[in-house]
């Protein structure tokens, strides 16, 4: 079987243009559903972020009207692999060699610490020319800004992701007064942006780089990673 790193993002609070301070951390399910997924396939998960520090719940994803009905079942899950888990990784001591696969949750904090985060954008670099599998989830894609080469190059510019788009960012009510938008970022620095109906299950697989544009597409984005990791 298979070793699987998910990385996530530090960060608490996500500053908005006019000063306010939005309070941000992992989405459940966009932790939960890609876990309890590689998991049951028999893979090991580790989980890393900047420094080791563990990024709080964010609360809004334990929200049934916000996050579903199903939402208290990855508020539990999620709550248990990182418990089970004890201290996260240091993002900074971590290796591509010893994985076979990098996933990217979202929430807010990845467009607040991953985008650029010189330790992530090594660990991807890595990752992406040994041919593993690099995962991201809404806006997860925002931690793949961060694998910018010797060159000053973006090495996912050209490549076809998905990610939470400009529209969905509008419906959630975060759009205004945000620092940036993550489907206009993505498409301005050459990713090839593609999208499906909000808040719906929509994935995109270029090689071996998998996203997925939303909370609903991270247990289809784990399973297309799982076959992947099964064909070998």
């Amino acid at each position: 079987m298979s070793r699987i790193l998910i990385v996530m993002s530090a960060a608490d609070v996500w500053e908005r243009t006019d000063g306010s301070k939005y309070p941000t951390g992992y989405w459940a399910e966009e932790l939960a559903a890609p876990h309890e997924a590689f998991v049951r396939a028999g893979h090991t998960v580790d989980f890393a972020s900047p420094g080791g520090v563990l990024q709080p719940l964010d609360q809004h994803s334990a929200d049934p009207a916000i996050a579903g009905e199903d939402c208290a079942r990855h508020v539990a899950h999620a709550q248990k692999a990182l418990s089970d888990f004890g201290p996260l990784l240091k993002l900074e001591e971590v290796s591509a060699s010893d994985y076979d696969a990098v996933v990217l949750p979202g929430g807010h904090g990845p467009v607040v610490d991953l985008f650029q985060d010189a330790h992530l954008g090594r660990l991807l670099i890595e990752a992406d020319r040994a041919g593993k599998i690099v995962g991201a989830v809404c806006h997860g894609p925002a931690a793949l800004l961060s694998a910018v080469d010797e060159q000053g190059e973006w090495i996912f510019a050209g490549r076809r992701m998905a990610a939470f788009t400009d529209e969905e960012e509008r419906m959630f009510g975060t759009a205004d007064n945000a620092p940036w938008l993550l489907a206009s970022r993505l498409r301005e620095r050459g990713a090839r942006h593609e999208q499906g109906d909000p808040y719906q299950a929509f994935t995109v697989q270029d090689a071996n780089l998998f996203t997925g544009q939303n909370p609903a597409s991270s247990a289809p984005m784990a399973e297309a990673i799982n076959t992947a990791l099964a064909a070998g």
